[in-house]
């Protein structure tokens, strides 16, 4: 394993891979419960959750709009490589994940707010940052297996990278695109903290 000149190893696996993999069980497990509990209202949860933009009350959105989806089908789209990407993610161990997904979720949640003209909910703006973070951090880190590792991701997904120009109305780009932004940051940001001494 490589590792940054007097810094930490950068990792592709999480160091404890059967937590992380219980970790986003877990956390994908609660996406159906939240839809479950949504589908059972009537849709209430889904109105009272969603980013509203540029209303000050929708502000609360951005803490639980990724918890929740329009419907079973767009969960269930969300849900493959909500796992496969969030599990990668974890690599550089569960306190460095909190961050990153963190600031995915803030500046995902943020640009949405700013610029979507309608709601928005879904996991998609995560899904979207983590999959940028992987791609990138192997490049800032110059980190020949993490850069390997990112051109499998894009072999797979890079389709979903399209997601980030309009197309589909009904589809919000902005929080993908957004996403994918927080990811890069993330990237970065990390890179440089694991270059610090231990």
């Amino acid at each position: 394993m490589t590792a940054p000149p007097d810094g930490r190893p950068a990792r592709v696996l999480p160091p404890a891979p059967v937590r992380a993999a219980a970790i986003m069980l877990v956390f994908t497990a609660a996406l159906y419960v939240f839809e479950a509990v949504d589908q059972a209202s009537g849709g209430m949860v889904d109105a009272a959750s969603a980013i509203y933009p540029r209303d000050i009350d929708g502000l609360a959105g951005i803490l639980t709009a990724p918890l929740l989806h329009g419907d079973w089908a767009h969960l269930a789209a969300n849900s493959l490589p909500f796992l496969i990407f969030g599990f990668l993610a974890m690599s550089g161990g569960p306190v460095q994940w909190i961050v990153v997904t963190a600031t995915i979720w803030v500046i995902s949640g943020l640009g949405v707010w700013l610029t979507s003209p309608l709601p928005v909910l879904g996991a998609s703006g995560i899904v979207f940052g983590w999959f940028l973070f992987l791609l990138t951090r192997g490049f800032y880190a110059r980190n020949g297996r993490q850069i390997l590792l990112a051109v499998v991701l894009f072999l797979f997904y890079g389709s979903i990278l399209w997601g980030v120009l309009p197309s589909d109305p009904s589809v919000s780009w902005q929080g993908h695109l957004f996403g994918a932004v927080g990811g890069v940051l993330a990237a970065y940001w990390v890179s440089r903290a694991d270059r610090l001494p231990s």
